[in-house]
């Protein structure tokens, strides 16, 4: 038998025919040896000894003519063998991790290249032509280098695609703009012709004390369809004119131009002013393309009789004050069919009337249909209860407003859809005949 001992292990060579090799555990190796002695292979095994903490194993070795002759048996430490797996270990977990590190690393570089750098570049782009910088020109759109074949090439498509749709919104917002600027500026001049072609100077007849009138008009937009008029029809009759065209703004104003300019042209003095709702229905009928019509109420008041005559065009009731009665009362009268709705319709003209001191007071329908936040409508019981309220020693302008006082009170900061017009006539003073006579 033969030993070889270095650091950490023991080589054994055994002669099998010499008997057993024991070390002090012959009943715990017998089995091995058996083993060994019929040329069987030794797997190893680990044990605690007197010697160690060791592993074992065992192999035959064979003479040239394939016999044993010996047998190698080597004991290692387990200590080393642990020391080296750990070694190994940490060696194998710190090249892994530097492999990750590697890798990640590389995967970075990647990333920065095709999805960082490429959305750096775009954000940049994006917030100069943001900023204004790049201007509002199809030229400086975004140009940029991005290739990734992705969904950040398609990201960047996207925005040029955007910017474009923002400079061809703000080219049109632009010529919008300017449009917008220029008609304002026209209605604000349609606004002003608009005011001047109504009675709008008070007193309006600062030389006649037979009566006295007021009159207004609040558009819903700049310019309104409401109208109203009044005139001396010659030095004893006094018309008033209250109307309402049906839609808002321009066209609506339009046609407002064009019948109240023939209302007032066809009343001429002693004529019958169901004569004149009959031939300016007709006119206004021959040219109204766009189905328009007017709602229409006219009056003549004698200044020496006081009798007043009226013709009502499906308009609403006007209120009469009574000084007798100190009341203002809605006077119910027969409602014709509207101005220019169908051609050949009669009107028939209708008489009242009045007394010194008694007044007439006419409106549209934006004052009774005007809204609260509830969507609730002023109404005819509140023009009653007002008129009655506020307004009985009133004079004319007094009386129109506290009126709009108490509908704007009503209405609160609610939108206005529609013209509000008011007029009011009083009777004040029948006319001397010697002024009649001083005419004749």
């Amino acid at each position: 038998m033969n030993i070889c001992i270095q650091d950490h292990s023991s080589v054994y060579l055994f002669d099998p025919s010499s008997g057993y090799l024991t070390l002090g555990y012959k009943e715990e190796l017998s089995e091995r040896f058996d083993k060994l002695k019929g040329n069987e292979r030794l797997e190893p095994t680990v044990s605690r000894t007197e010697f160690g903490w060791l592993s074992s194993a065992g192999e035959p070795v064979l003479s040239s003519d394939g016999e044993k002759c010996a047998v190698a048996f080597v004991d290692i430490d387990m200590t080393e063998i642990v020391r080296n797996t750990i070694r190994f270990t940490v060696l194998m977990v710190c090249l892994c991790i530097l492999i990750i590190l590697a890798a990640g690393m590389g995967i970075s570089r990647k990333i920065k290249k095709r999805i960082s750098r490429p959305i750096e570049l775009l954000t940049e782009a994006t917030h100069k032509f943001g900023n204004g910088e790049e201007g509002y020109d199809e030229n400086n759109i975004v140009d940029l280098d991005i290739h990734t074949r992705d969904e950040i090439e398609e990201l960047y498509h996207a925005t040029q695609s955007m910017q474009k749709s923002i400079i061809n919104y703000m080219d049109n917002l632009t010529r919008v703009t300017a449009e917008k600027e220029r008609i304002g500026a026209e209605l604000n001049v349609a606004t002003q012709i608009q005011a001047s072609m109504l009675p709008c100077i008070f007193p309006a007849f600062p030389d006649r004390d037979e009566m006295d009138i007021y009159a207004t008009m609040t558009p819903a937009k700049e310019v309104g369809g409401d109208f109203y008029d009044f005139f001396m029809v010659d030095d004893r009759h006094m018309a008033i004119v209250m109307a309402d065209v049906s839609g808002k703004g321009v066209p609506a104003a339009l046609f407002m131009v064009i019948g109240k300019t023939l209302i007032k042209d066809h009343t001429q003095p002693g004529r019958d002013l169901g004569e004149v709702f009959t031939e300016v229905n007709n006119i206004l009928c021959e040219s109204n393309e766009n189905g328009m019509f007017i709602t229409a109420f006219e009056g003549v008041l004698d200044l020496v009789t006081g009798e007043f005559r009226y013709v009502n065009a499906g308009h609403e009731m006007p209120f009469v004050y009574r000084k007798e009665t100190n009341t203002y009362e809605a006077y119910k009268i027969r409602a014709g069919f509207v101005l220019a709705g169908i051609e050949d319709i009669v009107y028939k003209e209708q008489k009242l009337q009045l007394n010194i001191g008694d007044k007439i007071f006419q409106y549209t329908d934006g004052v009774t249909e005007a809204t609260d936040k509830d969507r609730q409508l002023y109404g005819m019981d509140r023009l009653d209860h007002v008129l009655n309220q506020q307004c009985l020693s009133s004079n004319p302008e007094e009386t129109l407003k506290l009126v709009k006082a108490d509908i704007d009170a009503f209405v609160g900061g609610n939108d206005q859809f529609d013209d509000i017009t008011m007029l009011c006539l009083e009777y004040t003073k029948k006319m001397e005949n010697q002024r009649l006579l001083n005419n004749c």
